[in-house]
């Protein structure tokens, strides 16, 4: 069976407020932290712009005909790549700070990934058009299932498999003949 190629069905673009949006979150936890207080002055006269656009620079989504690939990150590069068919929920978060920047946070649950860590999902922060973008990857999704399991069902079995069936046909009915005849000995 050849391998099918990987296309890229859709390339997500990012709202640009996600770099003013990670400037105050990051200025807020500085604030708030004992250790973030001498760094304050760095991050406004220029760090905290430079890192913000940096880091809006490496935000990267594609949905595939087979993957959801996102990638982000200056200092620590996350790129995780999910299989579609490994997708058990996609939603919307988007609380009184993200509203007011105008974004949306997409989580994507996937199965597996074992219990209470969060390695089973992925946050995709400030993409444009989320609604559609979503909607495709829930289309693509379900596309990817029905033919998952279409080929699942309508394969052949090949000649081992018939024979392994017929030896386990003729092996029931010798079960059979043995229970047959050993009810039949108990009755007399």
């Amino acid at each position: 069976m050849p391998i099918e190629q990987e296309i890229i069905l859709n390339t997500a673009t990012f709202n640009p407020k996600v770099k003013t949006y990670i400037f105050l979150i990051v200025l807020f936890y500085l604030t708030v932290s004992f250790i973030g207080i001498p760094i304050i002055p760095f991050w406004l006269l220029g760090l905290g712009q430079w890192l913000s656009a940096k880091f809006f620079s490496t935000l990267k989504c594609q949905l595939t005909n087979k993957n959801l690939t996102f990638s982000k990150g200056v200092i620590l590069h996350i790129e995780k790549t999910i299989p579609l068919e490994n997708i058990q929920d996609l939603s919307f978060i988007g609380g009184p700070i993200l509203r007011s920047f105008g974004l949306t946070m997409i989580r994507v649950e996937t199965a597996g990934g074992g219990g209470q860590q969060q390695t089973n999902m992925m946050s995709m922060l400030g993409i444009n058009n989320a609604e559609q973008f979503k909607a495709d990857i829930l289309l693509r999704r379900e596309k990817v299932i029905r033919e998952k399991y279409s080929l699942g069902q309508s394969s052949h079995a090949t000649s081992s498999d018939t024979a392994l069936l017929n030896d386990i046909k003729n092996e029931l009915i010798e079960i059979r003949k043995v229970l047959t005849e050993k009810k039949q000995d108990a009755g007399k």
